[in-house]
């Protein structure tokens, strides 16, 4: 672990042999310096620079939360289902693949209905007065864009997995941005300067932080819905493509693990409750279990949290971009996509390029340097990858 010391609070670092972006140290630095952080910032060893705050930051606060800093995803996060079969049971991925794509919409595509199941699974949020439009529910059970992806693969016994990574969608980004836009301007109406404006902050006790734990909460659950609806999805294409019906959907499940990685909430550290804001990283209480994903083509991980202190009980939510996606774009070609991603169904065209392995940092490298954090309990590679 590294230490860095700023004028306020302390730094620690998990990213011994995982390049650092100075940019990103920068960030970590104006975080620490804020006056109401609790004893230090932890940074993930696949942190890199986000709007706001670093991803794969992990701040302590008292009285007060940087909405930025928990990021426009709100919720965003993981699931992942063992299945009771190995992974060759599955037979043409080509045809799985196109299933699911058909299944879950993709991209900016939505449902073109709200199904019961839709309308009974999320309530309307009136926080500010303000109801949830039929966008917030058609867009329940769908992927998005980005780095969302949803991933068959099998783990060191062969045995198959559903693995699947998205959030809050439009609803937790509209909801976001209205809260960060309110903290602005509340600096501005008490004159209150800032290394980087969008560090910007509400009080805690306050209607605006009322308002925004609110929405927070309800963006977080829809969240978790969003991935519960696509992961049903997923299992019944499974259960119609191996045993030509939809109805064994329920049957094909031996485990299920669950996590968010962008979202805060009150949590005990050092015997004092305090604000825990996790931007890209994955809670890891001891004995808990989490996931972290590498990138499409490489290796993805079941991990159990070893509960460290000093991290506050946290760990990295992925692999961590290691360059920008332009970037990426413009230093690798298709070929160089379709030689990372052999053996992988996925998507080989250039719309895909900023998502290609070699955008990210070494998950071999990231979790050794949190050895101390999680333990692996199942190591997963890829067979179907499926992007927006």
């Amino acid at each position: 672990m590294k230490i860095i010391d700023t004028e306020k609070n302390i730094i620690k670092m998990w990213t011994d042999g995982v390049p650092e972006e100075e940019q990103a140290v920068q960030q970590l630095k104006n975080l620490a310096n804020m006056p109401f952080i609790f004893s230090h910032v932890a940074a993930m060893p696949d942190m890199h620079w986000g709007m706001g705050a670093t991803v794969g930051s992990v701040i302590a606060t008292q009285g007060a939360i940087i909405p930025a800093a928990v990021g426009v995803d709100i919720g965003c996060g993981m699931s992942a289902v063992k299945l009771k079969f190995k992974v060759d049971y599955l037979g043409n991925l080509s045809k799985l693949r196109s299933s699911i794509e058909r299944s879950v919409p993709v991209g900016f595509n939505s449902n073109k209905e709200v199904t019961h199941r839709m309308w009974s699974s999320i309530k309307p949020l009136y926080a500010d007065g303000t109801p949830v439009t039929e966008k917030t529910y058609l867009q329940l059970g769908t992927l998005g864009g980005g780095n969302h992806f949803i991933e068959i693969s099998q783990d060191e016994n062969n045995d198959a997995w559903i693995v699947l990574h998205s959030g809050s969608r439009n609803i937790g980004k509209t909801s976001a941005e209205k809260h960060i836009d309110k903290a602005k301007g509340l600096m501005k109406e008490y004159f209150i300067s800032l290394h980087d404006p969008d560090l910007a902050y509400l009080v805690q006790n306050t209607p605006e932080f009322n308002a925004y734990i609110a929405d927070l909460l309800w963006c977080q659950e829809y969240a978790k819905q969003n991935r519960n609806e696509m992961m049903l999805k997923v299992l019944t294409d499974i259960s119609y493509h191996v045993y030509g019906t939809s109805e064994r959907y329920d049957k094909l499940v031996d485990m299920r693990v669950d996590c968010h990685h962008n979202f805060t909430q009150i949590e005990n550290h050092y015997d004092r409750n305090v604000w825990i804001t996790r931007k890209g990283a994955v809670s890891a209480r001891e004995g808990q279990l989490g996931i972290i994903p590498g990138s499409m083509g490489t290796k993805s991980y079941i991990v159990r949290g070893k509960g460290n202190a000093e991290s506050f009980c946290s760990c990295s939510h992925g692999a961590g971009r290691s360059m920008s996606r332009n970037q990426a774009k413009k230093k690798f070609t298709i070929e160089d996509h379709i030689r990372a991603t052999e053996g992988v169904e996925c998507r080989k065209d250039e719309d895909v390029i900023d998502e290609t392995p070699m955008a990210y940092k070494d998950i071999d490298a990231v979790m050794t340097a949190q050895s101390d954090l999680v333990e692996i309990v199942h190591t997963l590679k890829q067979v179907i990858c499926i992007k927006g």
